[in-house]
């Protein structure tokens, strides 16, 4: 092995055939055979070297003078007193590149000159400071077993270490705690897990730094505000191309190379960081605090100037996260992905749980003993659960907005109290109704035996909540929470003509269709989709819309929600005057399920008034009266026991039977249906039938996540494409079956622009790798998509199948559903993909099928079968 002296004088040649390779190695090699000078060169010196480096290239010091220089200049005097202040001591330095590792693998610092290549020295300059990217990662997050069941893990061993940890940051919570949470979700299919691992984590904060769990709350669920408040990062995946390349030292081909290869920005993020051998100063440790603060800061940023201000925000993030899961944490909250599998509800079962468990300091309400809660058998335990949960969910149904829970958890804990202060609010949105779907009026009238009901047109518009004051300031939100005051200005100033006497503040619920209000005749949904979206000015509507009013939630300071449908509907009726073409009510109709002929009639006429087909809620609490429907979408309350039914082999769960006491059974454990107004719920209290569902073939809404290159003249289109279903309880998507039928050129040529590869970031990016959250077992797609959009499907039937996960253990333990002779039918714009269909609906669609012919549940032998018999059919 040659000397270092020998080293030296080979680096010095003058004469070199190649380029040598440029590591820390020769870096300090360089500096000892030019360290004669106790002084360091002066920054005119550095940039006359600069100017004629002998190989034609910057050298490993000159790179770091020049990158050290114009971090300085962008920072300032800041950041020059935090260079100056930086300690002199070296880490040792872990990289992806061997000759790097190789030459820093001693931490002990050493003072020039030094004729030791391998250890790290540190320079006159205090500022230039070589840090190992990798040694400055927080161990004391790294080692807490997050995973473990809570009721085993108690973080008050852990959090004097962790203290100690963010001490040097004024005490708030280092933002790798919540990497460590998002590293064990993510690497877990399992929803417990998943649970058991935000719970911890929070438990953690709640007794640690409770001023830091709001933070990490927004950060856990992808967003920083409200759907409500409008507030949007803004960025585009170029600013990341750019922070990536600045802070790793990448250019432009080999971080496209690592994009084309992993897809993902944030695995794009983990390995250019790992490719980072070193920093110029040791990173300051990210906050949870911090990071949500810069979200915020990067949000608010407008006008001139905007873009280069988010850059240095960008820039400062992943120049200082430290490691490479900070790096593809960061980079995913920037992209508004974070893809952890953690969806809404799951969230807040982990909020209830912890507050059960934990307190912070000070605070007074009781908790529970987890060694007591470890005693209790699993259905008491699940009670104990299920109790605190319901609060949280109600809570938040009512008053989606963390900013204001999550205080008074931290005050009072889970307790009923907590849906006083986080009851409905005026100008909050509280989460819609949504209703069950049916097939046919017979279903409908099967499962509403015995009950009145009222029957109302489904229009063809756009679901509104308005919300008025006794100031007359009038809110107007979407089904999604979305603030759309701004859209129907004419509804505004309509709201005090309808208000009737001794009304003074309401929450309405309604819809908004687009009219000709000369005739009154409907229009279509696409009509109103061409209305202007924001800063409509009255004078400028050409597309004028009626307000279609259906219930009402709360009334000069009283909610109704606890009332009946019917009490709910005589107050809207009385106590608000209609006026024609602008507000009224839905039409509808009162019946029972002995008037079949009335009620087909008046579905008929709701097709024929250019309807989607009618709404059917029940009008009175009949809390004695038993719900008998079967073969119908399952409730929150009945998918365990129907999954574990179908893992025990109950293939037939659909299907008539002889024995009185089965059905008797499965009648008792169903909740009786009530009449009142249960947000964020999809129920039986509410059932749709569409015309197109009341047509000869059924029809599901579909998450299109993948696409394979088609052949011929379809090679330069997505055909066919993966289309999955939604598996409610832990987030992911579950392929059901690859369509080519019911698209026609423009649809793949659009198609093809819209999943298209994009710069890193861009929310049309595709991926080379499956998601970690689409279960598929079949080939492998030429591209996945990024899922965010909805479908809607029509098909022939449902068969079982071994390579479709769709509701795999719903039917049968081994083996999902997949669709024959699936068909495209259109877009559902006004869905996002939080509401596409179920793998619980779907696998209620087959038991149906199943009960009405065993023909139409033959297993498929041959998935691939089914593309071969789309493209028959599309030709």
């Amino acid at each position: 092995m040659a000397s270092p002296a020998k080293k030296r004088k080979l680096n010095s040649g003058a004469k070199q055939t190649t380029i040598p390779a440029r590591g820390l190695e020769y870096f300090f090699a360089k500096q000892n055979k030019n360290g004669s000078s106790s002084k360091p060169p002066s920054s005119s010196q550095a940039s006359e070297s600069n100017a004629e480096p002998s190989e034609g290239q910057l050298t490993d010091e000159e790179l770091a003078r020049k990158l050290q220089a114009e971090w300085n200049a962008e920072a300032k005097a800041a950041t020059k007193d935090d260079g100056n202040k930086s300690s002199p001591k070296k880490e040792p330095s872990v990289s992806a590149e061997p000759e790097v590792s190789e030459s820093t693998s001693s931490s002990k610092p050493v003072q020039r000159p030094s004729p030791l290549p391998k250890t790290q020295v540190a320079n006159a300059n205090p500022s230039l400071s070589l840090s190992s990217v990798a040694a400055t990662e927080d161990q004391a997050s790294a080692l807490i077993p997050l995973d473990e069941s809570p009721l085993t893990f108690d973080p008050s061993k852990h959090i004097p270490q962790l203290r100690e940890s963010w001490a040097s940051e004024g005490g708030d919570a280092s933002y790798a705690l919540l990497t460590r949470c998002f590293v064990l979700v993510n690497g877990t299919q399992s929803r417990i897990k998943i649970v058991d691992t935000l719970v911890n984590c929070i438990r953690v904060l709640i007794e640690g730094d409770p001023s830091s769990l709001l933070p990490a709350v927004w950060l856990a669920t992808n967003a920083i505000s409200p759907p409500y408040i409008s507030m949007e990062l803004g960025l585009g995946g170029s600013a990341i191309s750019r922070a990536l390349k600045q802070v790793c030292g990448l250019d432009s081909r080999s971080l496209k190379a690592i994009y084309d290869r992993l897809g993902d920005p944030g695995d794009v993020a983990f390995e250019a960081k790992k490719k980072q051998s070193f920093t110029l100063r040791k990173p300051k440790p990210l906050t949870i605090k911090g990071v949500f603060q810069s979200l915020i800061k990067i949000a608010k940023t407008q006008g001139q100037g905007s873009g280069d201000v988010k850059q240095r925000i960008v820039d400062k993030l992943l120049q200082d996260a430290r490691g490479g899961e900070e790096s593809r944490y960061i980079v995913r909250t920037l992209c508004s992905n974070l893809r952890i599998g953690a969806v809404k509800t799951t969230l807040l079962i982990a909020l209830s749980r912890a507050f059960l468990l934990s307190k912070p300091s000070g605070a007074d309400f009781p908790t529970r003993n987890p060694q007591e809660l470890a005693k209790l058998k699993k259905e008491e335990l699940a009670e104990v659960w299920s109790k605190s949960e319901e609060i949280v969910k109600a809570c938040f149904a009512r008053h989606p907005d963390y900013n204001d829970i999550v205080p008074v958890l931290l005050e009072i804990g889970v307790t009923e109290e907590l849906l006083i202060r986080c009851g409905l609010t005026l100008h909050i949105p509280l989460r819609p109704m949504l209703g069950s779907i049916t097939r046919d009026l017979a279903e409908m009238l099967t499962k509403l035996q015995g009950r009145d009901f009222a029957c109302e047109y489904k229009y063809d518009g756009q679901r509104a909540q308005i919300h008025c004051d006794a100031n007359g300031k009038v809110s107007i939100f979407s089904r999604h929470l979305e603030l759309m005051t701004d859209k129907y200005p004419d509804l505004v100033a309509l709201v005090p003509k309808i208000r009737g006497e001794g009304v003074e503040s309401f929450i309405m619920e309604g819809e908004v269709v687009a009219v000709d209000q000369s005739s009154g005749e409907l229009k279509t949904f696409q009509t109103l989709t061409n209305r202007a979206r924001k800063d409509v000015v009255i004078g400028s509507i050409t597309i004028d819309v009626c307000l279609f009013a259906f219930d009402l939630m709360y009334l000069n300071g009283q909610p109704l929600m606890d009332r009946s449908f019917r009490e709910r509907r005589d107050m809207l009726r009385s106590l608000f005057v209609e006026i024609p073409y602008r507000f009224t009510w839905v039409k509808s109709l009162d019946a029972t399920s002995q008037e079949s002929e009335v009620v087909l009639d008046f579905f008929k006429s709701a097709v024929e008034s250019k309807c989607e087909g009618i709404m059917v809620k029940i009008l009175d609490n009949l809390p004695e009266l038993e719900y008998g429907g079967e073969n119908t979408e399952q409730t929150e309350a009945q998918v365990p026991t129907e999954k574990k039914a179908a893992k025990n082999g109950n293939k037939g769960k659909g299907k008539a039977t002889t024995s009185n006491q089965e059905p008797e059974k499965k009648r008792s454990r169903r909740k009786p249906l009530l009449a009142t107004y249960e947000p964020d719920k999809r129920l039986d209290s509410w059932l749709k039938v569409k015309k197109d569902y009341h047509a000869s073939f059924d029809t599901l809404d579909l998450i299109p996540v993948a696409g394979w290159h088609g052949q011929g003249r379809k090679a330069k289109w997505w055909s066919p494409i993966l289309l999955a279903v939604r598996n409610e309880e832990t987030g992911s998507l579950e392929a059901v079956c690859k369509c080519m039928s019911g698209f026609t050129d423009a649809f793949y040529k659009a198609n093809k622009e819209f999943y298209d590869n994009g710069e890193i970031g861009e929310p049309k990016n595709t991926h080379a790798q499956k998601p970690s959250f689409v279960e598929y077992d079949g080939g492998h797609p030429d591209v996945w998509f990024e899922p965010q959009e909805v479908w809607e499907m029509a098909f022939a039937d449902i068969t079982i199948s071994p390579t479709y996960t769709a509701a795999i253990g719903l039917v049968q333990e081994d083996k999902g559903l997949s669709l024959r002779f699936p068909r495209f039918l259109k877009k559902r714009e006004d869905k996002g993909i939080d509401e596409a269909s179920t793998s619980e609906f779907l696998a209620a669609l087959w038991r149906k099928q199943e009960a009405k012919g065993p023909a139409a549940g033959k297993e498929a032998a041959n998935p691939e079968e089914e593309a071969d018999e789309d493209d028959l059919m599309e030709t």
